[in-house]
C-alpha cells in the first residue's frame, strides 16, 4: 500500500471548519470527504488553527491527509501533535475515515510517521494515546513496537493509554 500526503494549511483549515469541503479540496489539491468536515473533525481544524497561530513552527509537523495510490483517494488524516518537544519527542496522530478502514490505511500511516520522525535528527521518541477500547489502533501500535508507558486524562476522549518507542 502506497500513500503519498497532502499539507493541509490554514486556508484548507478555515474551509473545512466552514464546512466547505469544494473550497478545501480546490485548495488542497485533493478530494477531501465528508470525513473532514464531520461535527467530529471540526474541532481539530480549530485547534490546529489556533496552534499553528500560536507556534507557527508547528506547520511542518501537524495534520496531513493522506491518499491512496493508485487511485488518489483520500482515507484519512495523520500527523503529529506539534514540532519535537525539549526532550526530543513527537506524539502521533491518526485517523482513517470509517469509508476505508480496515484495509492498511492505518498501518500505513503509522509507518509513515514513524519515517518522518526517523528523518529528523532531534527526535529521540515517538508516543502515542490511545483509549483503551480501540482494539484496531492498540494492534497497530503493538506491531510497530511501542510499549505502554503509563495513563492520561484528555478531556475530548476521556482515559487514554501513553506508549512510546524510541526512534533509533
Amino acid at each position: 500500500m502506497t500513500l503519498h500526503f497532502v499539507e493541509l494549511p490554514p486556508p484548507v483549515m478555515t474551509a473545512l471548519l466552514d464546512g466547505d469541503l469544494s473550497a478545501a479540496s480546490a485548495l488542497a489539491g485533493a478530494p477531501l470527504t465528508e470525513y473532514f468536515v464531520d461535527d467530529d473533525a471540526k474541532w481539530l481544524w480549530r485547534y490546529r488553527l489556533d496552534q499553528l497561530q500560536r507556534s507557527p513552527e508547528d506547520a511542518a509537523w501537524i495534520v496531513r491527509a493522506a491518499v491512496s495510490e493508485p487511485g488518489g483517494a483520500v482515507v484519512g488524516h495523520c500527523g503529529f501533535h506539534s514540532a519535537p518537544d525539549e526532550n526530543g519527542t513527537v506524539e502521533i496522530s491518526y485517523s482513517v475515515d470509517p469509508a476505508h478502514r480496515r484495509r492498511g490505511h492505518a498501518t500505513a500511516m503509522l509507518a509513515a510517521l514513524l519515517d518522518r520522525a526517523t528523518a529528523e535528527p532531534s527526535v529521540r521518541t515517538v508516543r502515542a494515546s490511545v483509549g483503551p477500547r480501540n482494539a484496531a489502533s492498540l494492534a497497530t501500535l503493538a506491531g510497530h513496537g511501542f510499549t505502554h508507558v503509563g495513563e492520561q486524562w484528555d478531556d475530548l476522549d476521556g482515559r487514554e493509554l501513553v506508549f512510546e518507542r524510541p526512534v533509533r
